[in-house]
């Protein structure tokens, strides 16, 4: 994995790169930083008086190279509020340690964002989930291995973040009402990150169904570790892109995650907008 140091991805590299955005696209102290999963990139473009910025702009961000995820910073209002909006992330799959995986939560705060939105695509381990479901994250567990608070403690950081409420309950509920004013269902579950690159085999998807998981993925975990660290509020969302291994005779591919995501655009879009209009 790529090595992090304080001075590429630290405290003092992330108000670096804040300056960076601040002076190209004129960010004063969002409402909310979204970071957008693979194919839910559609909601930047629902972004008004959008100012758009490529990560190879950005001192410490990475180009991205998956399929859904664009590698811009877009700023602008989305609800009536300001917003700043993560078209792509530096997957740890990729080789990225997680202090790069979630620095731009780390920039993101020192932009002045209170609130992370994180959204995923993911495969259903609950067997009542069906491709396109929209699930709350409840909660997660992390089979990654790693966390981006290892290494020298930053000042900015708590140094041992009291992880009992990662997804903060005042947002989740928001998030809820939100949903109930759009008549959207929003299912409810527990988001378990590995890894990755590679799908779980069945065998693993009935381990993960037996330790209390209901959807998995490959990222979303280091971002709200950080974000909690940072004194953040985080709330997430998956997108039920597939059923997990073994729960169906379909092979696995990302490009049912990217028709999954295609499909469920429309009210994805509506729920983060409305969601961020009750902030």
């Amino acid at each position: 994995m790529s090595e992090q140091t304080p001075a590429t991805h630290g405290a003092e590299a992330a108000r670096t790169a804040a300056a960076v955005i601040r002076a190209r696209l004129g960010v004063q102290d969002p409402a909310c930083a979204i970071v957008l999963g693979s194919g839910l990139g559609g909601l930047a473009d629902r972004i008004e008086q959008a100012r758009r910025l490529p990560y190879a702009d950005i001192p410490g961000f990475h180009a991205t190279h998956i399929v859904g995820h664009k590698g811009q910073l877009i700023a602008g209002k989305l609800g009536g509020r300001e917003v700043i909006a993560l078209a792509g992330r530096f997957h740890m799959y990729e080789g990225h340690s997680p202090q790069v995986s979630a620095f731009p939560v780390r920039v993101a705060h020192a932009l002045g964002a209170e609130a992370l939105f994180v959204s995923n695509a993911a495969g259903g381990i609950r067997r009542t989930f069906s491709a396109g479901d929209l699930m709350l994250i409840e909660d997660h567990i992390n089979l990654q291995f790693v966390n981006p608070l290892s290494g020298r403690a930053e000042t900015t950081d708590e140094r041992f973040p009291d992880m009992s409420a990662a997804y903060s309950p005042r947002l989740k509920e928001l998030l809820r009402d939100a949903a109930r004013r759009l008549q959207i269902p929003l299912q409810t579950g527990v988001y378990v990150g590995l890894l990755g690159p590679t799908y779980e085999t069945p065998a693993e998807v009935r381990m993960l169904e037996r330790l209390g998981a209901d959807a998995t993925g490959m990222s979303t975990v280091p971002e709200v570790i950080l974000a909690n660290a940072l004194g953040v509020e985080a709330v997430g969302v998956s997108l039920i892109s597939n059923p997990a291994a073994g729960l169906s005779a379909e092979k696995l591919s990302h490009a049912d995650v990217m028709r999954a995501a295609e499909a469920a655009g429309e009210k994805f879009c509506a729920l983060v907008t409305e969601f961020v209009r009750g902030l």
